[in-house]
């Protein structure tokens, strides 16, 4: 019997391959799975069933996919309310898979219809417990997602006093001995405090884990729902898309439009330009926004830009192009570009560099706004700095008062470039300057 993780670190997202002989079993897939292919062939082996412990908000699951290439069944809890062919998987349910089972625990919380998965050995003793976003290495899940009527309507204190119950009476119960594997890892969006291992023990967590420790479920609901992060624009989108199956892979990347550099643009339509900030700043197409390629690059394109909004995407090589815009499947957003193309040789707009000595001297000479998140922004690096987190600066950016020229700044330098462009887009007549990553020479005089 062997257990395969799978891990992407863009999205924190964790899937898994559960192989006994010539069976294999998918847990929580990601988009793309050709890496499952890969792993069945290398072990000569069959995919004969994919597990989804929830319909997922921050990726698209390649579940439906796989099924249809493989003649493998779907399963899920009855709860989902799954468009696609599926069994459901819920209490004492099981899957056989060579000599080992694996078994359906119904673990409400994060969603109302979150299941973890047990396998048991051919001895029946527990070895492992694929949790999914119930339980994460130092955190469980957060159980404010469903709360838009288009995903259910579920209040956040309900769900937070099912996922106390979940986690007391259903996997604290469980031996010491068995494993955990979450479906996320440190960044993830779905938790706050995600541990940097990417899996653990049960009797670990009873330990360490915040959320484990004895409390009572009032004061569970109140620490689980303090300072939770933001809640990106994609997220209802993709529950939705994951309760319906999503399309191939390949074939929707196979269908973006690729016009040419010296196409005519959509003057409505977002232009989203993911160079460096540095080649960004050197010249751009007018009312771009910068959202560079990077780690966390699906995150913030699926927090800026909305689920049904169109845009063009614009690399400066093929090679780039195509993996942003592999990025973009990975979130569901590959069906609303507009056009991928190469960024056009002729580019009229400069931005104008920062003096970090004037900031430095006469910081009030400045209009300072802190995209950072709220719970970031509660340490300030300047005093009096508008706070307007990255995620709604597109909604609020009118705010800002224009008197003065505007610098944009926030933890190290990646969200301001995207701030600033977006700023600019905005108001079309300000002076908008990114402090870019100099604003960790500011924040070690906060420090100090």
């Amino acid at each position: 019997m062997q257990i395969q993780q799978f891990y992407d670190k863009g999205l924190a997202h964790a899937s898994y391959a559960v192989r006994c002989g010539r069976q294999v079993v998918i847990i929580d897939p990601a988009r793309d799975p050709q890496p499952y292919y890969d792993f069945a062939d290398e072990h000569e082996a069959n995919i004969i069933a994919v597990i989804e412990t929830h319909p997922h908000a921050d990726f698209v699951s390649s579940h439906l996919e796989i099924a249809e290439e493989t003649e493998a069944d779907i399963y899920c809890s009855k709860l989902v309310g799954a468009k696609y062919p599926h069994k459901t998987f819920d209490d004492g349910d099981r899957i056989t898979l060579g000599n080992v089972e694996l078994h359906a625990i119904n673990t409400p919380g994060h969603s109302p219809d979150s299941i973890s998965i047990l396998l048991m050995d051919e001895l029946a003793q527990s070895r492992a417990v694929f949790t999914g976003d119930t339980l994460f290495v130092g955190d469980v899940g957060r159980p404010d997602l469903r709360e838009e009527e288009a995903v259910g309507g579920h209040k956040r204190e309900e769900l937070a006093a099912q996922l106390y119950r979940s986690t007391r009476n259903k996997l604290m119960t469980l031996p010491g001995a068995t494993r955990v594997y979450p479906a996320h890892g440190p960044g993830s969006l779905c938790g706050k405090t995600t541990s940097t291992d990417l899996d653990s023990t049960i009797a670990k967590e009873l330990k360490t884990n915040y959320a484990l420790q004895p409390m009572s479920q009032e004061d569970f609901i109140k620490v689980l729902l303090e300072d939770q992060p933001f809640v990106p624009k994609y997220f209802g989108h993709d529950v939705k898309l994951n309760k319906q199956g999503a399309p191939s892979f390949e074939d929707s990347i196979r269908a973006v439009p690729h016009p040419s550099s010296t196409a005519a643009l959509e003057p409505s339509v977002l232009v989203i330009d993911t160079r460096p900030a540095a080649k960004f700043r050197a010249g751009h197409l007018p009312g771009a926004i910068n959202l560079q390629d990077g780690g966390k690059f699906e995150t913030w394109l699926g927090s800026v830009v909305g689920p049904t909004e169109k845009y063009y995407l614009l690399a400066d090589s093929q090679i780039a192009l195509d993996i942003v815009i592999r990025k973009t499947a990975k979130i569901g957003y590959e069906g609303n570009i507009q056009g991928a193309m190469l960024v056009p040789l002729q580019l009229p707009a400069i931005a104008p560099t920062v003096d970090v000595e004037a900031v430095r001297q006469h910081p009030e000479a400045f209009t300072i706004v802190d995209i950072r998140n709220h719970a970031e922004a509660k340490v300030p690096v300047f005093e009096n700095a508008v706070v307007i987190p990255l995620p709604e600066l597109r909604e609020r950016a009118r705010e800002i008062p224009t008197d003065k020229p505007i610098l944009v700044h926030c933890a190290g330098g990646y969200r301001s470039a995207a701030g600033a462009s977006i700023v600019q887009q905005a108001l079309p007549g300000a002076e908008v300057l990114d402090l870019g990553e100099a604003i960790t020479e500011f924040q070690k005089q906060v420090v100090h």
